[in-house]
């Protein structure tokens, strides 16, 4: 292998660590390690911004990694907010509600290849703002519980930022399913 495929591969090796993360973050948290969560999840981060800035600097973005990078993010995300809430940190309702979003999301765009009109997944800019808040809540609950930084009412209130963010990407992506679908039957219908 030269040193092009290596630096080529190098993004996508460090999305697939942070997707094989997730076992050993759930585990942290629901054993009470705290302190080792909060620094996992903060490596987790910094191995997501160093692998897109080695994909793009180095025109290293594959097909792959395309998927593999939001998978990663995605299931850290879901499965901190799951044991999190498991565990008491974080109030149950938001966690069915991130959780719900997810399912909806996946299921809109499953739902809609049958139908003839597959959604392509990029992402709208409120679910990036969602995905950012969502991180932000969840190292602050890390921070908190883990190293002693206390910021109780900034949690509560990044609760609530998160739930409205979670709603306002929920509606996008459902409008933006139901658009493709209306779409996919009219097209359907004039053939």
């Amino acid at each position: 292998m030269n040193a092009r495929q290596i630096l080529i591969s190098l993004p996508n090796l460090i999305s697939l660590a942070r997707l094989f993360a997730v076992p050993l973050m759930v585990w942290l948290i629901v054993d009470g390690e705290m302190t080792a969560a909060f620094w996992v999840f903060v490596a987790a981060g910094i191995s997501d911004a160093v692998d897109g800035f080695i994909a793009k600097r180095f025109d290293a973005i594959t097909t792959f990694g395309s998927y593999i990078d939001p998978l990663a993010d995605k299931a850290l995300l879901v499965s901190c907010f799951v044991a999190l809430g498991i565990e008491g940190q974080i109030a149950n309702w938001l966690v069915i509600l991130v959780v719900f979003r997810d399912v909806v999301i996946i299921g809109g765009a499953i739902l809609a290849v049958p139908l003839g009109r597959p959604v392509i997944m990029r992402p709208l800019f409120i679910s990036k703002l969602n995905t950012t808040t969502q991180i932000i809540l969840v190292a602050l609950v890390l921070a908190e519980i883990g190293v002693g930084v206390h910021e109780a009412k900034l949690i509560v209130l990044m609760q609530y930022i998160v739930a409205a963010t979670t709603l306002a990407s929920g509606i996008g992506y459902a409008y933006r399913y139901v658009a493709a679908i209306s779409a996919a039957r009219q097209n359907n219908g004039h053939s």
